[in-house]
């Protein structure tokens, strides 16, 4: 079992090796295979692991990675029921999107679509090493790997400036966060000696840490996940990312890399369970980029972009959770959102298809008969996020608001409107774009098309993920015996106590959230059902320019430091350190130059330098020799 739990992370890497390193020699055919297979069995193994129940409460060591007097950091793996659950969502939702790009990058160069499944192999390879680690360090190798392949994946169209860009933009701001996750490292090593989870995560090394240690600790490491989960104010890098192709978003956003941070807290549960400030301030913010991303998705045009900030407002429910305590319900949520953004992404990657590459959704319109099958699925993974019940998302949603109305009603007003602003703005998407008549070019309209069957038939998955995924999450309020997820995470996550309200109380919220999901939908079905172009009022621009915050951002960081990177380049690097060592070399050049007309070539010159050094040799020794 050791060796086949290595064989989960070990075969996308070796994809990602035979694509790298053949991929000029390689058939679009088989690249596609060697990438789809290695995620494919990556899956099945995961599976397998999961039916049986085989969990490793222990870890399982390979070899010692780090040794340095009493440090000892093992490669080790834990594979326990968190894992598990993160596996089958890495290895499934990625194999789909792997399926499917084998026809969204059917146009790409030979070579350049082998590097394209390159990236995607290591990416998922990266992710498995996050969630699969059994100490911090090699979560932290994990969580490094997929600030890299976001870098290469966000700028795979490198000769597009505008690309590049938004990928050094994803990789800077992550390593904001990731300064903060290390020195968080750093932390837990200098007070425990230390960095392995069964044994930080113990009674007796927990008693070790003040509070101050505890809050310090909790507040870096959750720095840490507001850089890779996209929190204010480290979020703005995310809605960028759409520079990336379609599959890529899906897998940033859905599959891999934004969950990092929410599975991170959730591993680290003990730790967090004590530092009550820190979960408070997660909250607060987790509340706050929820809505603010939620009013900046109402004005938003690029279908994908739409879909970023929606995202952005997804994970800050999910943060919302964690500081709430509500850990089972982030994990929840991430794996339901995993099945309904996938699908959501994809689905507009089909889009995009149809219509030669047009993201704006003011230039579609129409497209229901012509791609029935990606509105269909679509229209279902918008029900899904809009929490429509008995859709997954209704259901992971559901548990995050009643905890929230639990531990403070204003936070959980926030989400409530958030709720709402949600199922608006998804349904302006759906029905600006499938609904009325087409408005884009006439061959656009003449290449409309439904896209081919390894397009679709991730999307009829997703979709059927999206309608039945939350009933593993069904609470004891519908059925007997429910909060299955609860149970089977109990061994990792312990059940928080004192969540206690009464079933009429919980039937009142959830029609709350229903009833108002319900009327923005039906707000946006009449506002939007026929296209007419808006005119926007001055809190419209507001939204649609995104708060301002990039602006804001540019104008406070960036260019203070191109200002002051200019001033160091002219005055200490060119005056100032170039100077001084060019210096050194103009003074050798001179000196040579005035040393070689000692170089005559005339014997009688150097006799009498020879004479004339004799007697000043001469005289240093008797006259001047104590």
């Amino acid at each position: 079992m050791k060796n086949l739990i290595a064989l989960i992370p070990l075969l996308p890497f070796i994809g990602f090796l035979i694509n790298g390193l053949f991929r000029k020699s390689l058939p679009k055919g088989v690249a596609g295979f060697i990438g789809s297979g290695t995620v494919l069995a990556s899956f099945v193994i995961s599976l397998t692991i999961f039916l049986q129940g085989t969990y490793s409460a222990t870890p399982l060591q390979y070899f010692t990675f780090i040794s340095a007097g009493s440090l000892q950091i093992p490669f080790a793996f834990q594979v326990d029921q968190l894992t598990t659950l993160f596996l089958l969502i890495i290895t499934g939702v990625g194999f789909l999107i792997h399926v499917y790009s084998t026809a969204y990058m059917h146009e790409e160069r030979q070579d350049h679509f082998a590097r394209y499944f390159a990236y995607l192999n290591l990416f998922v390879f990266s992710m498995l090493l996050l969630v699969m680690g059994a100490n911090f360090v090699i979560m932290f190798i994990g969580w490094e790997g997929v600030g890299l392949c976001s870098y290469l994946l966000i700028g795979y169209w490198f000769e597009n400036v505008d690309y590049t860009k938004a990928a050094k933009k994803a990789f800077v701001m992550n390593r904001i966060g990731d300064l903060g996750f290390l020195l968080a490292v750093f932390w837990i090593i200098a007070k425990l000696g230390t960095v392995s989870y069964n044994e930080v995560f113990t009674a007796a090394n927990l008693a070790k840490l003040t509070a101050t240690d505890i809050t310090g600790i909790t507040l870096l490491l959750f720095l840490g996940a507001t850089g890779k989960s996209a929190q204010i104010p480290l979020y703005t890098w995310l809605p960028d990312a759409m520079a990336g192709p379609t599959p890529v978003s899906a897998l940033i956003h859905a599959a891999t890399m934004v969950t990092a941070g929410i599975y991170m807290i959730a591993r680290s549960n003990a730790l967090f369970s004590m530092a009550a400030t820190t979960n408070t301030i997660i909250a607060i913010i987790g509340a706050a980029t929820a809505l603010l991303a939620a009013t900046i998705a109402l004005r938003q045009n690029d279908i994908k972009k739409v879909l970023a900030y929606s995202t952005v407002s997804q994970l800050g429910y999910m943060f919302l959770a964690l500081g709430t305590g509500a850990y089972v319900a982030a994990v929840f949520h991430v794996m339901t959102h995993a099945f309904f953004k996938a699908l959501l992404f994809l689905g507009s990657g089909s889009v995009i298809h149809a219509v030669s590459g047009q993201q704006d959704i003011r230039y579609m319109g129409g497209l229901r008969k012509a791609l029935p099958v990606t509105y269909l699925t679509f229209f279902i993974g918008c029900l899904a996020i809009a929490g429509i019940p008995p859709l997954s998302g209704f259901f992971s949603k559901d548990a995050i608001l009643l905890n929230a109305f639990v531990y403070d009603k204003f936070l959980y007003a926030i989400g409530l409107i958030t709720a709402g602003l949600t199922a608006f703005y998804m349904f302006r998407l759906l029905f600006i774009t499938f609904n009325g008549s087409f408005r884009g070019t006439e061959e656009q309209r003449h290449h409309l098309h439904e896209s081919p069957i390894a397009m679709t038939l991730p999307l009829i998955v997703l979709a059927i993920l999206s309608v039945v995924g939350g009933f593993v999450g069904v609470p004891e309020l519908f059925v007997q015996g429910g909060e299955k997820l609860t149970a089977f995470l109990s061994p990792v996550i312990k059940p928080a106590d004192g969540l206690h309200v009464e079933h009429s109380t919980e039937w009142i919220l959830i029609a709350l959230t229903t009833g108002i999901a319900v009327a923005a939908i039906l707000i946006a079905f009449f506002r939007y059902r026929t296209y007419k172009e808006e005119q926007p009022s001055a809190i419209g621009r507001l939204f649609e320019n995104k708060w301002y915050v990039d602006e804001l951002y540019n104008s406070a960081i960036v260019k203070p430091l191109n200002a002051l990177g200019a001033f160091a380049n002219t005055f200490i690097e060119r005056s100032g350190i170039d100077a001084l060592v060019n210096g050194v070399g103009k003074l050798v050049n001179y000196g040579g130059r005035q040393m070689r007309w000692l170089q005559s070539g005339q014997i009688g010159s150097y006799v009498l330098l020879m004479v004339v050094s004799m007697v000043v040799f001469f005289v240093l020794q008797f006259f001047l020799r104590k």
